[in-house]
């Protein structure tokens, strides 16, 4: 019987004990770079003729991994492989015949193996997509979080559920899998989102197709390696690597396909739901998507607020994972009596983050994932230029990596580019509000929905904030980015996705379909 859901806590690196297994994992994945990965189709290794190079974005010369470049072929293999793992309706073999609490005990042993591996998982996030130590630690942590909790989840969704009586009558209701999905995890949380995806899809029943971003595979490979090492059964979860505008596409419009699960940007979220919208000829469904994209999340700073702790707040927000996280804050909306003193002491605290290889314990920003996000950070900074006065962050960086330094524009009007359009950057935009309640209008004044938080210890104004400021997750004197799985249930409103609240009580439901049978006695 599984005890009470905790999170799993994060590795205090100052302990010189932890600090020495993170080198040790650093450098044995350092002499393991350069290999070259295999799909997992039905069970089985899969190479294709065309690769797939994942570079170090810190040393973009450094080749990480060896990935397959899959095609139609690969793909339709792996949906049928999903369809043979998923059994028929009448047959008693299949994964969809197990209990939930059969499938929750594969989600306890990843978890178990997970946490075995903490290290050298993290190792891999370092040197693949430039996270931190602390940034790769917590990705990890929440990986093994979304084991947990989504198998206490579905035990407790296999358990009978109450019903209104009928005399005469013995009803039941119950939650079956919807069947083959796809799941198409971002590149900034390759491990974290990819595991919570994947991992609710199977326990709630549904065998998948998982098709990672082409940035971070070799992630992606190391995932299959615990699934592996579980002992999941052939089929369950099948990995299919390469673009997505031709992979990723064929997989979406599929008539196989019975649901897509989906994280990244708006426009590719807005391309995958237009296009499982579509029937395809033999389609016997309405295809399922659960798309969380992106957003433009603001931290209020108040004049009534920890002056402080707002700026703490914002920088890690800002700054954390270099500002790629849904969750960043790009927007820091500020109230006129307090502004220009926030504005220095924001520029004082940020020209202390430390930028460099994120393989060094003391490294508190790494580089963006790739020239691509370089050089379009790059675009919205000369954008900035424009648009604001630029506090801190000099363009010009030594070296071969893809660093740019955190990044502050003060005086930015509330419509400009670059406080309406998703950066996913080291870049804030500073904005100045009359008011509390201006500074909720200006929040709100986009198209987006995802996160926001706000510093103040006025509870009217605490409370102004729970009703209007229109964001999925709320925080109240605290960063806006760190959900944790069971406690911050996440996913936003609007143009940030279908607000399926992940790490939350209601997830698996987005994976699950109900039959309630009534017999007359």
């Amino acid at each position: 019987m599984a005890g009470a859901f905790r999170n799993e806590p994060f590795t205090n690196f100052r302990s010189a004990a932890m600090a020495r297994q993170m080198n040790a994992a650093i450098s044995r994945v350092a002499a393991e770079m350069g290999r070259e990965c295999r799909c997992v189709i039905g069970g089985r290794p899969v190479t294709t003729a065309g690769k797939l190079l994942s570079l170090n974005p810190a040393r973009p010369n450094e080749v990480v991994g060896i990935a397959q470049q899959c095609g139609k072929d690969e793909a339709e293999t792996a949906l049928a492989a999903a369809a043979d793992a998923f059994g028929a309706v009448a047959g008693p073999a299949g994964w969809r015949h197990k209990t939930m609490q059969v499938r929750a005990g594969y989600l306890f042993r990843a978890a178990a193996v997970m946490r075995r591996r903490r290290f050298y998982l993290a190792a891999w996030l370092i040197y693949e997509i430039g996270k931190t130590w602390g940034e790769a630690d917590a990705e990890v942590a929440e990986a093994i979080d979304f084991c947990e909790y989504y198998a206490r989840q579905a035990i407790r969704l296999g358990t009978p559920q109450p019903l209104t009586r009928v005399a005469g009558e013995r009803s039941a209701l119950c939650y079956i899998p919807l069947g083959v999905g796809v799941v198409i995890p971002p590149w900034n949380f390759p491990l974290a989102i990819l595991t919570g995806m994947a991992m609710s899809a199977v326990v709630a029943g549904n065998t998948v197709v998982l098709k990672p971003s082409s940035e971070a595979p070799i992630i992606a490979a190391k995932f299959m390696d615990v699934m592996m090492a579980i002992r999941l059964p052939p089929g369950v979860i099948n990995l299919v690597t390469g673009p997505g505008a031709l992979v990723g596409d064929i997989l979406v419009q599929h008539p196989a396909t019975r649901f897509v699960a989906f994280t990244g940007s708006k426009a590719t979220g807005l391309h995958i739901v237009e296009f499982a919208s579509k029937s395809q000829p033999g389609q016997p469904w309405i295809k399922r998507v659960i798309a969380e994209m992106g957003g433009k999340d603001a931290i209020i700073v108040d004049d009534e607020a920890d002056l402080a702790a707002a700026v703490e707040g914002v920088v890690q927000s800002a700054y954390g994972f270099q500002g790629q996280k849904c969750s960043a804050c790009s927007r820091a909306i500020v109230t006129a009596k307090v502004y220009e003193q926030f504005v220095q002491q924001l520029s004082e605290r940020v020209r202390s983050v430390r930028v460099g290889q994120p393989t060094a314990a003391d490294v508190h920003m790494g580089p963006v994932v790739s020239r691509a996000q370089f050089e379009k950070v790059r675009e919205y900074i000369d954008v900035g230029r424009q648009e604001g006065r630029l506090l801190t962050g000099d363009p010009a960086q030594g070296g071969d990596g893809y660093f740019i330094p955190p990044t502050v524009f003060a005086d930015v009007a509330p419509r400009a580019r670059i406080a309406q359009e998703e950066i996913f950057g080291p870049v804030l935009a500073v904005i100045k509000a009359e008011d509390f309640a201006d500074g909720i209008r200006i929040a709100n004044d986009t198209e987006y929905g995802l996160t926001g938080a706000v510093y103040t210890r006025n509870p009217k104004k605490i409370a102004l904030a729970r009703r209007a400021f229109h964001v999925g997750n709320l925080y109240v004197n605290r960063k806006c980015t760190g959900a944790l799985v069971g406690a911050h249930p996440f996913g936003g409103f609007n143009m940030s996705g279908t607000n399926a609240k992940a790490g939350g009580p209601d997830y698996l439901l987005h994976f699950l379909q109900v039959k309630t049978v009534s017999e007359k006695r």
